[in-house]
């Protein structure tokens, strides 16, 4: 029997690790023959931990590195985590599949032994840690008095930091996704509704991404395509490509696919502060899944969503 070998780039994280390794015994299992390797990679996000990643680059901090590998040649295909992805790839590159997704709400999490008290019980006042200004302007729409602290690092980092309370933390909100794969579901105090609290644009999705021309590895890793979740992140991530610009704002996005194939997305911008915030939602078939995201995008930049980002430059955002 003839051996198969395809080399895999991922981030050194925990979580990175156990996302390559979930695709990598997934991809032997379907394949008779095939042996993947890991290749760890070190990515900017990774060295640079002492600021929020609004201020050094936002998306793409996490898998620049891994993608000028893969078209170095020195590896195959790449496992990301899909809402750290920009939503234009560089040239030769593709997304070869979309697993099915996992949990994508986040997660509010409270010290351990602590008393399970959710958003609006918290004393006023009350410090939460996240380096997401998405999160934080939806925070401060459901309490204008809490204090958000950049808390950055890898999962156990974070709750260690939360554990000890360092900085006053009373909570921290990280993706569920995250905290199950790693078995540490049980920390999740709340899973905070999509209606309080909008996912990132392809929270809890992977995307396996390969060489536009490598017919052999997209064959491999085509196994794992799930098709829901594609259009799911495909309306998501043109939302995201239609409200990119150039610097950091608050964005969320979230489809849902229905069983008659109907995608339900909502989408939102909002200036740091919390106000305002701008939500819309789109609806409609699969085959549409990209001009409704496209679509949404303009509705909020008409609706307010250019004037935030006008305020935004003016004031020197990164």
């Amino acid at each position: 029997m003839t051996t198969e070998i395809i080399r895999i780039g991922t981030r050194g994280s925990a979580l990175a690790l156990w996302q390559a390794n979930h695709v990598k015994a997934r991809l032997e299992a379907a394949h008779e023959g095939l042996t993947c390797e890991l290749t760890v990679i070190r990515t900017r996000g990774d060295a640079i931990t002492d600021r929020p990643l609004s201020q050094v680059g936002g998306k793409g901090l996490f898998v620049k590195e891994i993608e000028e590998a893969m078209l170095a040649g020195e590896i195959d295909l790449a496992v990301h985590s899909l809402k750290d992805m920009p939503s234009v790839l560089p040239d030769g590159l593709m997304i070869g599949a979309v697993p099915e997704r996992a949990n994508p709400l986040d997660a509010w999490v409270r010290p351990d032994g602590a008393e399970p008290l959710g958003v609006m019980a918290l004393p006023r006042g009350a410090v939460i840690g996240t380096s997401s200004l998405r999160r934080v302007a939806q925070l401060k729409v459901l309490r204008p008095d809490i204090e958000t602290i950049a808390l950055r690092g890898n999962v156990d980092t974070r709750l260690r930091k939360l554990d000890a309370r360092e900085g006053g933390l009373e909570a921290i909100m990280l993706a569920c996704a995250g905290l199950e794969r790693l078995g540490l579901g049980a920390r999740v105090t709340a899973a905070l509704p999509a209606s309080e609290m909008l996912p990132a644009v392809g929270q809890g999705a992977l995307a396996i991404e390969v060489r536009a021309e490598d017919p052999r590895v997209a064959a491999v890793v085509a196994v794992l395509e799930h098709a829901p979740t594609r259009v799911a992140v495909t309306a998501e991530r043109a939302l995201l490509a239609g409200l990119e610009g150039s610097c950091q704002i608050p964005i969320a996005g979230h489809a849902r696919v229905g069983a008659d194939g109907s995608v339900h997305l909502e989408g939102l911008v909002a200036d740091p502060s919390g106000a305002p915030i701008l939500r819309d939602v789109a609806e409609g078939p699969a085959e549409r899944a990209h001009a409704l995201g496209a679509g949404l995008a303009e509705r909020l930049l008409e609706n307010g969503g250019r004037a935030i980002l006008a305020r935004l430059v003016a004031a020197g955002a990164p």
